[in-house]
């Protein structure tokens, strides 16, 4: 489970800045809420089930986002997908001499196999500055490794990483490395990482792909088609056929692929076909017809279908689910039953958690959302991105009315547009050189 993550001089983060799923000790107008989207944890702090984060455009929402999913990236990838002389793909805040020759920083804390966790560490584009891993065994937390440059310091509890030190290039991960001769700790840390999906509401090849894993369990397939036809969306069914013109064309490429003694598959060589029912012309039923998922429906259900796998494996294995712009394409009403689920102990038994993006003020409410799972994003006058809840407002009354006062601007993170003069260069906004 996502304790907390900070991130700081990375793109549009010039100072350390945290978003925290600990549940504060508000009481909510909703008491259901209190229960419902708030996460038990033996030992250790009260979790959030979800979290929203808005902002104007270009605020820096996505780039929280980019910042978590980079951190994943290079923990899962930099033992062995960076060569010695490769570059790290950090971008530190731009806009200040203050920090564009310093290295990016990354921390997050979690709990793992029902432990926590705390980890970070500094980078810049040729190599790791420092490196972090805390755990709590007990009451108190306690030292697993530091790395400041080259030198790597170990406590006596992670022998995992003994003589791992001079195997660990400039530019990789100690854990990384770690976690690549099978070391215990690391792989149950890169493990939470790899469980961790990251995705955008704008771009659904990923999502897509997971979906269509799980077609290959009959229980899989079953649980796609009861979500899909779940949403309302006039679907009475799914059904998978194989592109064999598509199939032929990879057979010929990746002739290994397809050898007799592998079971292999290609997601893209599968074409999906929705069902629907046919009418005759009094309003009975004549039969089903056989839409391709691709060409005839809309952009809303094709999203609907991709996240459909990545939302149930999260819901039912209690991972976490990050996506940037969530809401992107999707009906108002079906994004709030989406973060339902997550916010539902029936639904989410395991205790998943969704972190999003979006724009879509109807989901600023008091009946969905406790006031700590609400974020913003804004930007000073140096260009530099702020983040912060809405739990941190003094004053914002139970029964308050979380989308009008956003809007209205009371607590930021919205744009401030001035006279509509300004963007035709009629009227009262109009400039002069």
């Amino acid at each position: 489970m996502l304790i907390e993550f900070t991130v700081g001089n990375y793109r549009s983060f010039k100072d350390p800045a945290t978003l925290s799923m600990v549940a504060t000790k508000i009481v909510s107008q909703d008491k259901r809420l209190d229960q419902e989207n708030v996460i038990e944890v033996p030992g250790g702090p009260d979790l959030l089930t979800s979290a929203a984060v808005y902002g104007a455009n270009a605020s820096g929402k996505s780039n929280l986002v980019e910042a978590l999913n980079f951190m994943r990236s290079f923990v899962l990838g930099s033992a062995e997908g960076t060569r010695a002389t490769g570059g790290i793909r950090v971008e530190p805040f731009r806009l200040s001499t203050e920090t564009i020759n310093r290295p990016s920083h990354f921390e997050i804390v979690f709990v793992a196999s029902d432990r926590q966790y705390r980890y970070g560490f500094e980078a810049s584009r040729d190599r790791v500055h420092r490196e972090w891993l805390y755990y709590v065994p007990s009451a108190r937390e306690a030292r697993l490794f530091e790395r400041e440059g080259e030198r790597i310091s170990l406590s006596s509890v992670f022998r995992e990483g003994r003589g791992l030190e001079e195997k660990t290039r400039p530019n990789a991960l100690f854990l990384s490395v770690a976690a690549q001769f099978n070391g215990d700790t690391a792989r149950t840390i890169t493990n939470w990482f790899l469980d961790m999906d990251v995705i955008s509401g704008l771009d659904d090849t990923w999502s897509r792909d997971t979906t269509l894993t799980l077609w290959d369990d009959p229980d899989g397939f079953a649980q796609v088609a009861r979500f899909v036809k779940g949403l309302d969306l006039s679907i009475e069914d799914l059904k998978l056929e194989q592109d064999q013109r598509l199939i032929e064309q990879y057979r010929a490429e990746f002739p290994d692929l397809f050898a007799p003694d592998r079971d292999w598959k290609m997601p893209g060589a599968y074409r999906i076909k929705t069902m629907h029912r046919r009418f005759d012309a009094t309003g009975n039923l004549q039969g089903i017809e056989l839409f391709d998922l691709d060409n005839h429906e809309s952009e809303g259900t094709r999203k609907l279908f991709a996240l459909s796998g990545m939302l149930l494996t999260s819901l039912a294995c209690g991972t976490e689910l990050i996506a940037d712009e969530f809401d992107a394409r999707l009906h108002p009403l079906i994004t709030r039953r989406l973060i339902e689920l997550f916010n539902s102990r029936e639904h989410n038994p395991r205790r998943a958690q969704l972190v999003i993006t979006t724009q879509d003020t109807n989901l600023l409410d008091n009946r969905l959302f406790r006031r700590d799972q609400i974020w913003f994003t804004e930007k000073d006058r140096f260009g530099a991105t702020h983040l912060y809840s809405l739990a941190e407002f003094r004053g914002v009354r139970n029964d308050a009315s979380f989308e009008r006062d956003y809007v209205r601007g009371r607590y930021g993170a919205i744009p401030f547009l001035g006279d509509p003069g300004r963007l035709t260069g009629n009227g009262d906004g109009q400039t002069t050189n």
